[in-house]
């Protein structure tokens, strides 16, 4: 727990806050604030006087196997207190903020559960939430129907917004999202398959989970794109996302010539699947398993099975945006983190920081601490983040707001130790260079 008695900024995990007296509703407790405030601008004497907390609530898995989405948390929050330690002013008050963290523990219904206690026990003023359907679809659901704004990413926009029965017509009020679709990721697989010389039949392991079955789907999935482009499906059906045991599998993509494995599988299960391949003597010439291996550690893991692994690249050092909280370069941002922790960058890094990017933008263009006007800044962001454009006036649907996607592949190190994560595709976004040739596995 970071101290709260020098800085403007308090940061809490699990803790129980105040919630105000008993027989108040959350609007009305916020209502009274708004009317404080507003005193507080008519009033030349209070006018420098510190408002009360700005209070933000984040849900992320913080333990789990979703763990190692979130292992950049400690990090990006220190930089976002350093970053608003003088506190955030909103309709001419400072505010000191307030950072309060729940523990999804990657459980949907456990990530419901602390988004209800800080909807209405600690009352939060905005909820921020990321990493995976698992996380972010059962947060912005507490949050839409207690009227309570709501910014999220790290998850495929298709699964968070159709997963929680978006209507396109007419999308959320209290909720919005920006993070890449499947029709980019697989853009981005398929233009990476072109540059090899394969049989272009693919082995598909979709899970039946929310990532699993968005990208299954026979309709908007990624099945009909294959076909289209001249590839061959090879998808042996749903499974449990945490599955140990995948001979079946392995044994129907060596009957079918299988070349070309993709997969959205949690890095676990993936790390048992890619063994259990190399042990059974299937060896395809590229893979590209979406949600497994975006991350240093879980390749590293692999050993020489991580070697040449193909991936979708959100964020990266090279990526060409800076952030306007911290004025860092992608790059600058990667090697604070590394110089800070010891350890690699990872793409939810990017993300992360960009989340609070938001919100702390949202905040200060907002012109009162109620949920009305944080909800009207929300909608009218045009914000330029680490990880590109923000912005909710236009989208693919209603509340959504797409990020930009490259192909990227795990190589050999020059170090001699590791994977180096180079980007070998930028056919969709060329603005993002790359730095290396797609490789056979």
């Amino acid at each position: 727990m970071v101290g709260v008695q020098t800085n403007m900024i308090g940061i809490q995990t699990n803790a129980a806050r105040e919630a105000g007296d008993a027989g108040a509703s959350r609007r009305q407790v916020l209502k009274t604030g708004a009317a404080a405030a507003a005193f507080a601008v008519m009033s030349p004497a209070v006018l420098r006087a510190q408002g009360r907390p700005i209070k933000i609530g984040l849900v992320t898995p913080t333990t789990g196997p979703l763990a190692i989405f979130a292992e950049t948390d400690a990090f990006t929050l220190a930089a976002f207190k350093k970053a608003v330690a003088g506190g955030i002013t909103i309709g001419g008050q400072i505010h000191p903020v307030d950072v309060i963290v729940k523990d999804s523990q990657s459980n949907s219904n456990r990530a419901s559960e602390v988004a209800n206690e800080l909807v209405n026990a600690s009352k939060v003023d905005l909820m921020v939430t990321a990493h995976t359907p698992d996380t972010v679809n059962p947060v912005a659901d507490v949050c839409e129907i207690n009227e309570v704004p709501c910014v999220s990413t790290d998850a495929p926009w298709q699964p968070y917004f159709f997963g929680r029965k978006g209507n396109p017509a007419k999308g959320f009020k209290w909720t919005y999202h920006f993070f890449w679709g499947a029709e980019a990721l697989i853009s981005t697989f398929i233009n990476m398959y072109d540059e090899l010389p394969t049989n272009k039949i693919v082995g598909c392991l979709w899970p039946n989970d929310s990532d699993g079955n968005a990208f299954s789907d026979k309709g908007h999935g990624m099945p009909p794109v294959l076909e289209k482009r001249g590839y061959k499906v090879v998808n042996t059906g749903s499974f449990d996302p945490f599955a140990e045991n995948f001979t079946s599998q392995i044994t129907a993509f060596k009957a079918a010539g299988v070349e070309i494995v993709t997969s959205v599988l949690p890095p676990p299960t993936f790390a048992s699947f890619w063994t259990q391949a190399a042990q059974q003597g299937f060896k395809p010439k590229i893979v590209t398993p979406g949600k497994s291996a975006e991350f240093p550690g879980a390749v590293n893991a692999l050993g020489p099975l991580g070697k040449n692994i193909g991936i979708e690249v959100w964020w990266s050092p090279y990526h060409p945006f800076s952030s306007h909280l911290t004025g860092q370069s992608s790059a600058q941002l990667a090697a604070a983190y590394t110089a800070a922790t010891k350890k690699t960058w990872t793409m939810p890094l990017g993300f992360k920081h960009a989340l609070f990017e938001v919100a702390a933008d949202v905040l200060k263009r907002s012109k009162a601490l109620e949920p009305d006007a944080i909800r009207e800044s929300i909608a009218s962001t045009q914000y330029e983040s680490i990880v590109g454009p923000v912005q909710w006036k236009k989208g693919p649907v209603p509340n959504v707001c797409t990020t930009p996607l490259v192909g990227g592949q795990w190589q050999a190190a020059a170090s001699g130790g590791g994977y180096d994560l180079k980007i070998v595709n930028n056919k969709d976004n060329p603005n993002i260079k790359t730095n290396g040739k797609l490789l056979v596995l």
